[in-house]
């Protein structure tokens, strides 16, 4: 019976032993992350103006693109599957260069594929009166025009935007407040604080 417990009490102590070790940590190597970095940079498309992660599909990638909404990637998607045979749940990374030249042909010129006018962003343009749709620096570009034209027409539109005021008939008594903050008091506060000054100015001895 001794020598079983002496043998039993070695093995308590490996185990105690192996318990205490640390986890191996994970051998990271240097030439594994340099080729996921590679294949990660490689994967970034170009499209419409932006730099889109290549593992996202079309219709989510057409999303990420400055002007298009989630309305327009769903119409955009379901034309390129139609008109150029590819499914919308292609990961943009697995596109041919031909495939997304022509994707980005159908940014550019939606009435053109049949996509519906009502999903343009600049209809009955001021100065050509035509109807398109624009996309990333475009956009921003035409946004400043259009509020430039307002501010030098002097119109109320125009008088909102050059002060930084809201424009679109908002509340602004609550909300987009600029400039230095203004302490605000409550009607208990203040009937609090001139009972208090009445009491003081009852104690006060008169002259």
């Amino acid at each position: 019976m001794a020598e079983e417990t002496a043998n039993a009490e070695p093995k308590k102590e490996q185990g105690t032993a192996a318990k205490q070790q640390p986890p191996q940590q994970p051998r990271h190597h240097p030439q594994h992350e340099q080729r996921r970095e590679a294949k990660k940079a490689t994967s970034i498309i170009r499209m419409g103006g932006a730099d889109i992660d290549g593992s996202l599909n079309i219709e989510r990638a057409l999303s990420k693109i400055k002007g298009i909404g989630s309305n327009f990637s769903h119409s955009l998607s379901y034309t390129i599957e139609t008109k150029l045979g590819i499914s919308k749940s292609t990961a943009l990374g697995d596109l041919s260069e031909e495939q997304v030249e022509s994707i980005n042909n159908i940014i550019k010129e939606p009435l053109k594929y049949g996509i519906p006018n009502y999903l343009l962003n600049r209809r009955k343009d001021m100065e050509t009166g035509k109807e398109s749709h624009v996309v990333g620096n475009d956009l921003a570009f035409a946004v400043r025009q259009d509020v430039s034209r307002d501010v030098s027409l002097r119109l109320w539109r125009g008088y909102r935007h050059q002060h930084g005021q809201k424009v679109r008939g908002q509340h602004t008594k609550s909300t987009g407040r600029t400039g230095a903050t203004v302490g605000v008091m409550k009607k208990a506060a203040k009937a609090q604080l001139a009972a208090a000054q009445q009491e003081k100015g009852k104690e006060a001895p008169k002259k």
